[in-house]
């Protein structure tokens, strides 16, 4: 008992130093399409409800039919796919990066909903998703895309107003929770999509169209030279 005290102690202690310290974003190793699959990857397991939402529903008692119409996405929290799909690369990177730090400032209100284990280990995807967006937009620094300003509608929005109703605090933190991962599901269709349709400068960077080029220019040129008779061959 005192031992399992002293494990959830210090898993809360952990919790909120991650809260107040910010991402801190890591060394950038490895290619575009290695940072475009663990992005792609990253985005596949936030998009699974069983991460935040499952476990939010079972504890806050919310798993009951008729409470399922009441847990639904609200509009306008998250951008919905096609406003993300009609965004430049850069952009979406922006955008994402800029909600994904919008829901670390949520998940701070359902420390008393939410096991300690469950938490921190959503608080760290996220941070890895943010610290691999950070690196692959280095990776896009200098290319062809065209850097839009983000939207109005895609702006980060405020924070609801909570409910003082018990309640109701337990459908809002629902309804994030089911928005937020139909978001990650959407960012990663964009992910995808972009595995794809490779960028500009991706092509033009390509190990094998290097290859093209430098056969291509070592290739003695023909131009101007007359062939032979075939009598007068070395033989």
């Amino acid at each position: 008992m005192w031992a399992q005290l002293m494990r959830r102690t210090l898993l809360s202690l952990i919790l909120r130093l991650l809260f107040l310290s910010p991402v801190v974003m890591g060394n950038c190793s490895g290619d575009g399409q290695q940072l475009l699959n663990q992005l792609q990857n990253q985005a596949k397991i936030m998009q699974d409800p069983s991460v935040l939402l499952d476990p939010y529903i079972s504890t806050q008692g919310l798993n009951v039919s008729k409470l399922g119409a009441h847990c639904l996405e609200r509009p306008g929290v998250f951008p919905s796919k096609h406003d993300l799909q009609g965004l430049s690369r850069r952009g979406f990177l922006q955008t994402l990066n800029t909600k994904l730090g919008h829901v670390l400032h949520r998940l701070t209100e359902f420390q008393q909903d939410l096991q300690v284990q469950t938490l921190l280990r959503a608080k760290m995807n996220i941070i890895g998703i943010r610290n691999n967006i950070h690196c692959m937009t280095l990776q896009l620094q200098g290319s062809s895309d065209v850097v839009e300003p983000t939207p109005a509608e895609l702006e980060i929005s405020p924070l609801p107003t909570l409910a003082s109703n018990a309640f109701q605090r337990k459908l809002q933190g629902c309804q994030f929770l089911h928005g937020f991962h139909r978001f990650m599901h959407s960012a990663g269709q964009v992910f995808h999509k972009w595995r794809e349709t490779p960028s500009r400068r991706s092509r033009r960077h390509s190990p094998r169209r290097a290859l093209k080029k430098e056969a291509h220019r070592v290739q003695p040129s023909m131009r101007g030279k007359r062939l032979m008779p075939r009598e007068q061959l070395p033989r």
